[in-house]
């Protein structure tokens, strides 16, 4: 029995996909037991169809019932118990059903007050309702793509020795220097009632201020001095006001940091063969996401995971060459005129992947004035040892760097970027004590999810979206 030969490998009862997979294998029929919830009910005269599904997998399982012995509360959405036989099918639709015996419904769905109908919802609705929309096909998928690209990640990580690592949420500095963050106060400091204040309690629940982290690189160049190679994927938040599809104020960034590395295209090179590996490992739900999606952004896609097909390396001043060049000679051009020592913004960096490359391109080596401080000098100090990844249809996917090992090259970056020496003291002594040549790079996990997925807004490839002026739950 199926139920036995998991039994001694779990402790939990098997889930649909795991029921599905053994059958492929043995190819028996045999009798199950399954929980999950109902997706659709078809009533006729003599037999009920139900598809049972509990967010293992896509395709849920069709579960065929006497009409005489379905229960009249077995709706859309309801949660059940159901024991049957697993037996070949004769639909064209999938390749097994369940022959149902029993049925439990263990929470009942009113169906005409249910929000997550069969036909499709607007967006909007969805995020009205952030806490029901994980129901729908589109979004459980979403977040079973999530998944399966951590688990390849670490699985990548693991073989290249890398130890996974936590960093802090709470900081007491603004990594980026940009000064979009959140500040961290007590909701209270106010006295028990009856007591005096007390004079002795500081103002600052840490003694000084502290913010919500906006990426864990300075922390992980800390435990790559005694680890060698970490990487972490950890929330990080931006009070940014921007309205864009590529914008969250809480998202999550995948962060990996090295010692005893000297170019910054070895950087690209882990980044290429880690996300390489994804494209090709992490397509079971491309059927279900891309079902009604842009062919060329899929064929695009497909394309970027080819084998032996390097990812295009220009650098930044290159890259402005061709958008200026562009501009001067369409009859449209850019909204933001490219020049050098500009940012790029993001209509340049979609047409360099989309229209100049025709797919992923690593920007190299950017003005030292346009980067963050630890970013590390090339001679001549005009630009960084760095890189930006621009995909098709996103923009910049990850951003990376050279860090700047230096004592003397970093305290001057410090200084001319107008931050406070004292601030940084501890990340200073990182090159005090033993200081080795390192990097790494930051990920937005949400901007890969969009591009595999197909799915254009960010707040749509996350569980519970944050963004200005909106939070759910």
């Amino acid at each position: 029995m199926l139920l036995r030969r998991f039994a001694s490998t779990s402790t939990l009862p098997p889930t649909i996909r795991q029921v599905l997979s053994s059958l492929q294998v043995t190819g028996q029929d045999t009798k199950v037991q399954l929980n999950g919830w109902i997706k659709s009910v078809r009533r006729q005269k003599n037999v009920t169809f139900a598809v049972i599904n509990d967010g293992s997998c896509a395709s849920g399982l069709q579960a065929v019932l006497k009409s005489d012995t379905t229960p009249h509360n077995l709706t859309n959405g309801a949660s059940v118990r159901i024991c049957g036989n697993l037996v070949q099918s004769l639909g064209r639709r999938q390749s097994y059903e369940l022959q149902v015996e029993a049925v439990d419904v263990l929470g009942e769905c009113n169906p005409e007050a249910y929000p997550i109908q069969k036909q499709a919802l607007p967006v909007e609705f969805l995020r009205d309702n952030a806490h029901l929309r994980a129901r729908t096909d589109i979004n459980a998928s979403m977040l079973r793509l999530r998944d399966s690209v951590l688990r390849t990640l670490r699985t990548y990580f693991e073989a290249q020795d890398f130890h996974y690592v936590h960093t802090p949420i709470l900081t007491s500095s603004d990594c980026e220097g940009g000064g979009e963050t959140f500040r961290v106060s007590p909701a209270s400091s106010s006295p028990p009632p009856g007591q005096p204040p007390d004079p002795s309690v500081h103002a600052e629940f840490f003694s000084q201020p502290a913010y919500l982290t906006v990426s864990s690189q300075l922390h992980l160049e800390a435990l790559a001095a005694s680890l060698s190679r970490v990487y972490t994927l950890s929330p990080c938040f931006r009070a940014e006001r921007s309205q864009t599809n590529r914008h969250l104020a809480e998202f999550w960034m995948l962060e990996a940091e090295w010692a005893f590395i000297n170019h910054v295209g070895d950087v690209c090179h882990v980044v290429e063969e880690s996300l390489k590996n994804v494209l090709v490992q992490c397509r079971t739900e491309n059927p279900l996401l891309w079902k009604d999606g842009d062919e060329a952004k899929l064929k695009s896609l497909e394309d970027s995971s080819r084998p032996g097909h390097a990812w295009t390396r220009m650098t930044y001043t290159d890259a402005v060459k061709e958008l200026e060049r562009y501009h001067a000679c369409s009859r449209i051009g850019f909204e933001f005129e490219p020049a050098w020592g500009r940012a790029l913004q993001s209509e340049h960096e979609r047409w360099l992947s989309e229209r100049l490359v025709g797919g992923p391109v690593f920007v190299t080596d950017y003005p030292t004035s346009l980067k963050p401080f630890y970013m590390r000098a090339n001679d001549g100090g005009e630009t960084v040892a760095c890189f930006d990844l621009l995909v098709p249809f996103i923009g910049e996917l990850v951003g990376g760097s050279l860090r700047e090992e230096r004592f003397s090259h970093l305290v001057e970056a410090i200084q001319r970027h107008g931050l406070k020496e004292e601030e940084y003291r501890w990340y200073l002594d990182l090159r005090k004590y033993g200081s080795a040549p390192h990097g790494g790079y930051g990920l937005g996990f949400e901007r890969l999810i969009s591009w595999m997925s197909g799915i254009e807004n960010v707040r749509e490839c996350i569980a519970m979206p944050r963004w200005a002026k909106r939070m759910l739950l």
